[in-house]
């Protein structure tokens, strides 16, 4: 057995994208659309898509909060996974990006399922707990900007359930966390968060080297 990690090479990236999951039509449709966005960067790989819908389905997830939908793809995956008695909340600033994302939720039949809110995530978030959804939510993915990742970790503790699941996305932030001279704006505040969610005994903690790194929490039971 291997006590080191495997280096994922471009031909055992492809061999994962050929053998290691199943991608729905739909998904695979949205993403290669999305390929073409200005934006493309920001969308999950399919890989992580069918590895948030594994966890959804292992914890049983009915209700999900997501904080950042581009065009909709982890949303979808989930939503697909949870199916027709799943619930998710959605948060977004951007208008446009999120018509894409609304227009494959209508096409997959799951667009009564998903609650859009646009605006400031930290004001949904107040929103959300102050409507009583505190401690309602099984999983909660964030992907949005940098700046606010601490805010919306703390709000997200709020909002799940004790044994509920957090994801994080980008943790490696582009790579940068480790090569301390390749730091950017944001990747400080990256590398701060990664420091304190290993320390936080409210949760139990695992970074998985999928996509740009993807730490994954659950809320301890009080």
């Amino acid at each position: 057995m291997a006590n080191s990690p495997t280096e994922l090479t471009p031909a055992l990236h492809d061999y994962v994208l050929a053998h290691g999951f199943r991608e729905d039509e739909i998904l695979a449709r949205l993403r290669e659309e999305t390929q073409s966005h200005e934006w493309a960067i920001m969308q999950i790989t399919p890989e992580q898509g069918a590895f948030m819908a594994i966890l959804t389905e292992l914890i049983g997830a009915k209700r999900y909060l997501e904080i950042g939908v581009f065009t909709g793809y982890s949303s979808l995956s989930v939503a697909l996974a949870m199916g027709a008695d799943g619930r998710i909340t959605a948060l977004d600033t951007n208008a446009t990006y999120t018509e894409t994302a609304k227009r494959y939720w209508k096409e997959a039949g799951l667009e009564e399922n998903i609650e859009l809110r646009l605006g400031d995530a930290r004001t949904s978030l107040a929103e959300l707990a102050a409507e009583g959804q505190a401690g309602s939510y099984d999983f909660a993915f964030i992907d949005a900007d940098k700046s606010g990742y601490d805010d919306y970790y703390e709000a997200c503790l709020n909002l799940l359930r004790p044994g509920g699941l957090l994801a994080l996305d980008n943790m490696f932030h582009l790579g940068r966390v480790a090569p301390r001279d390749k730091w950017s704006e944001d990747t400080p505040v990256i590398h701060a968060l990664n420091a304190k969610i290993k320390a936080d005994q409210r949760v139990s903690v695992s970074m998985v080297p999928i996509g740009d790194g993807l730490t994954l929490c659950r809320k301890r039971p009080q």
